[in-house]
C-alpha cells in the first residue's frame, strides 16, 4: 500500500520568520517582544502596594499602541527546596528551618510577558483562523521583509519605544 501523505518540515509550520533587534518577527509580520517579570509572592503585599502594582499595570497597558496583544504567561515548575547549609552565621532556628524544608517539593513560579504588535486585519480574525487550510500565500516571505527593511526597522523602533515606555511604569 502506498503512503500518499504530504511530507512537510517543522520549519514550514513554525510561525516565526526571524529575530530582529531582540524582537520575534512572525511570518504574518507580527512583532513580539518578550520580558521576564519578577512579581512578589502571593499574600506578601499590602493593599496599598497591590493598588500601586495594579495602577502600574493599567498605565503600562494604556500606553501601548492600537492592535497590541498582551499575553501574560505563568509557569509553575515543581522543584525541591535546596537550602544554603554552608552559611555558618545562621541561628539555631534558621538551621532547623533549613533542615525541615530540605528536599521538600514546592512550585517555582515564573512569569513571562509577551507584547505583540499586529494590524487591524489580524486582530479581526479568529484565533483558530487558518488552522484547517493552507495560508502560506498570505504570509510574508523573508524576501518581502528584506525588501521592506526600512519599513520593518521603523516598525521595530516604534514597537520598542512603546514597550520601553510601557515597561518603565
Amino acid at each position: 500500500m502506498r503512503n500518499n501523505s504530504k511530507i512537510t518540515t517543522l520549519e514550514a509550520k513554525f510561525p516565526l520568520l526571524s529575530i530582529e533587534q531582540g524582537c520575534m518577527v512572525s511570518k504574518d509580520a507580527d512583532i513580539t517582544v518578550a520580558f521576564r517579570v519578577e512579581l512578589p509572592e502571593l499574600f506578601t503585599v499590602t493593599s496599598a502596594e497591590y493598588e500601586a502594582m495594579h495602577s502600574a499595570w493599567h498605565k503600562a497597558i494604556k500606553v501601548l499602541p492600537n492592535y497590541t496583544i498582551v499575553h501574560k504567561q505563568d509557569w509553575f515548575i515543581k522543584e525541591r527546596y535546596q537550602p544554603k547549609m554552608a552559611e555558618s552565621g545562621l541561628s539555631f532556628l534558621s538551621r532547623a528551618s533549613n533542615r525541615h524544608f530540605n528536599e521538600r517539593p514546592f512550585l517555582h513560579h515564573s512569569v513571562y510577558l509577551f507584547l505583540t504588535k499586529t494590524n487591524k486585519q489580524r486582530m479581526q480574525r479568529q484565533s483558530n483562523f487558518g488552522l484547517s487550510r493552507n495560508v502560506t500565500n498570505q504570509r510574508w516571505q523573508k524576501a518581502d521583509l528584506v525588501s521592506s527593511h526600512v519599513h520593518l526597522t521603523d516598525i521595530l523602533t516604534s514597537v520598542l519605544s512603546c514597550t520601553t515606555q510601557s515597561i518603565s511604569f
